[in-house]
């Protein structure tokens, strides 16, 4: 079981977005061969594929938390003083856990309204939207795991006396 929470915790965002985005680009394909090939396309293929986005985007989106490479504004924080530098990781952490819980609530709210009126996804019989809608409340409690895993790690890093992480993990890369 632990080795199962490690793996995720490592590879849930990428394997989702691979997952999706590969079955989204496998659709787009065949789907264009077939319109001018054959002159026909299934009916749903120019909806799922933008519902599928829905899952790349949302899953990429806690990823780039996760990693600390979303868009942020690094230059004057870097110039902080310690306290400082903490200071703005803990706001950056609280703006996050407020807008991912406002979020979370009114998305909620889509998933829910979606799958008591049962709809579904035009040129199908059987496939639910609510299905993809779930895309948002579901990333964006994986989005909260993250800022809160960060904010440990933040916290941790601070009592220790060691350097704090402000500049994202993928700058961190290109500069090494």
């Amino acid at each position: 079981m632990r080795v199962l929470i490690k793996w995720l915790d490592d590879h849930l965002e990428r394997s989702v977005i691979l997952v999706n985005y590969a079955v989204l680009a496998g659709i787009i394909f065949v789907e264009v061969i077939r319109r001018f090939a054959f002159a026909e396309q299934a009916a749903w293929s120019t909806t799922i594929p933008i519902y599928l986005f829905l899952w790349v985007v949302w899953a990429g989106c806690a990823y780039n938390v996760k990693t600390r490479s979303h868009l942020r504004f690094d230059e004057l924080r870097a110039r902080l003083p310690r306290g400082g530098q903490m200071a703005c990781l803990a706001l950056d952490a609280l703006l996050w856990l407020v807008f991912s819980g406002i979020v979370i609530v009114y998305t909620g709210e889509q998933v829910l309204v979606a799958r008591e009126n049962f709809s579904i996804v035009p040129g199908t019989d059987d496939v639910m939207q609510w299905w993809f809608y779930l895309a948002t409340p579901l990333a964006f409690a994986l989005l909260i795991v993250r800022v809160l895993q960060n904010l440990v790690q933040d916290i941790a890093a601070y009592r220790a006396g060691r350097p704090l992480v402000i500049r994202s993990s993928a700058f961190r890369e290109e500069r090494a």
